[in-house]
C-alpha cells in the first residue's frame, strides 16, 4: 500500500506551498525536491493565494513565528479550502509561548487541515488550549512509549475527530490516526532528535503525498511518516568514525532521495489499531 503512496508522489510531482520556518526552509525544500514533489516559499501576503492557487497543497508551520506571515497563512489557508487543497499544519512550539498557543488554535478555527503534524506536546496544546514543551520539543513527560501508547491513540483519534483532520504525532512511536483507524509506526532513530528541522521537513513531505492521493489521506501521512523514519535508519547506518549530525541530515536527504517505491514497504515498520 505505501508502495502505490510512494509511486504517485514521483508519477504526479505536487507542487507544495510552504509558509514556513525560517531555520528548516532549505531543508525543506530539499526533502521535497528528493521524494519527487516540488517546493515553493512565499510568505508575502500580497502573493500568498495567487501561489497557493497553482499549488497542489499547503505546508502551515509556525516555526519561526512573526505578525508579517501569521496574516500570510491565514491567507493561503483559505484559498487553499476554497480549490479544495489538502493543508498541512505543523504547530511548532505551541505551548511554549501565548503567541505560538494563541496562532496556532486560531489557525485551527479559520482554516480546514488535511493533517496536523506535531510532537505529543504540541498535538495536546492544540487540543486543550494549554500545555508545556521543551523549547521546541516535546516535554519529556508527554513522552509517548509503549506503556501510554493505547492512550495516545485515543487522544489521537478523539482530536482527528474534533478536527476533521489526521493527526499524526510524532516521537520514539509515531501514531498517525484518524476518527477510526490508527497507525502506530516504529521507524526512526533516536539521533534524529540531534538534528533540527527532521519535523519540518515531514510536514513537508506529508503535504507531498497527500496532494498526490487526496482519497488516502490517512494512509499517506502513515506512508510519510514511515519514509522519514526509514530513512533515519538509513542514514543512521551509513554513518562512519568522525561522522556528527550535519553528516546525518544530508544522509537523510539522500535515503529519501535514493528510496524507491519498494524500499519504502519492505521497510515500513507499523501495526494498525
Amino acid at each position: 500500500m505505501f508502495k502505490d503512496i510512494f509511486e504517485n508522489v514521483r508519477k504526479n510531482r505536487p507542487l507544495i506551498h510552504n509558509v514556513t520556518n525560517y531555520v528548516t526552509v532549505n531543508d525543506c525544500a530539499n526533502i521535497l525536491l528528493a521524494c519527487g514533489a516540488s517546493p515553493i516559499m512565499a510568505d508575502e501576503k500580497e502573493e500568498v493565494a495567487e501561489i497557493t492557487s497553482i499549488c497542489a497543497g499547503l505546508v502551515v508551520n509556525i516555526g519561526t513565528l512573526n505578525s508579517r506571515t501569521i496574516e500570510s497563512m491565514r491567507i493561503a489557508g483559505k484559498r487553499a479550502n476554497e480549490l479544495n487543497r489538502p493543508v498541512v499544519l505543523d504547530p511548532v512550539g505551541a505551548g511554549a509561548s501565548k503567541l505560538r498557543t494563541e496562532t496556532a488554535t486560531s489557525l485551527l478555527e479559520e482554516i480546514k487541515f488535511a493533517v496536523i503534524r506535531g510532537n505529543i506536546s504540541e498535538i495536546k496544546t492544540l487540543a486543550l488550549g494549554v500545555g508545556t514543551t521543551k523549547g521546541v520539543d516535546a516535554d519529556v513527560a508527554d513522552k509517548v512509549t509503549e506503556e501510554n501508547l493505547d492512550e495516545t491513540i485515543s487522544f489521537a483519534k478523539a482530536f482527528a475527530e474534533k478536527t476533521g483532520a489526521v493527526v499524526a504525532i510524532t516521537g520514539a512511536v509515531d501514531v498517525v490516526a484518524d476518527s477510526k483507524k490508527a497507525y502506530c509506526i516504529r521507524n526512526g532513530s533516536p539521533m534524529t532528535s540531534s538534528v533540527t528541522g527532521t519535523g519540518c521537513q515531514l510536514s513537508a513531505m506529508t503535504a507531498a503525498f497527500v496532494a498526490a492521493n487526496t482519497d488516502r489521506p490517512l494512509e499517506a501521512t502513515a506512508a510519510a511518516v514511515s519514509a522519514m523514519g526509514n530513512a533515519s535508519e538509513i542514514a543512521r547506518d551509513r554513518l562512519a568514525e568522525g561522522d556528527g549530525n550535519a553528516t546525518y541530515r544530508n544522509y537523510i536527504i539522500d535515503a529519501i532521495y535514493n528510496m524507491t517505491p519498494e524500499d519504502l514497504e519492505k521497510g515500513a515498520k507499523y501495526e494498525v489499531r
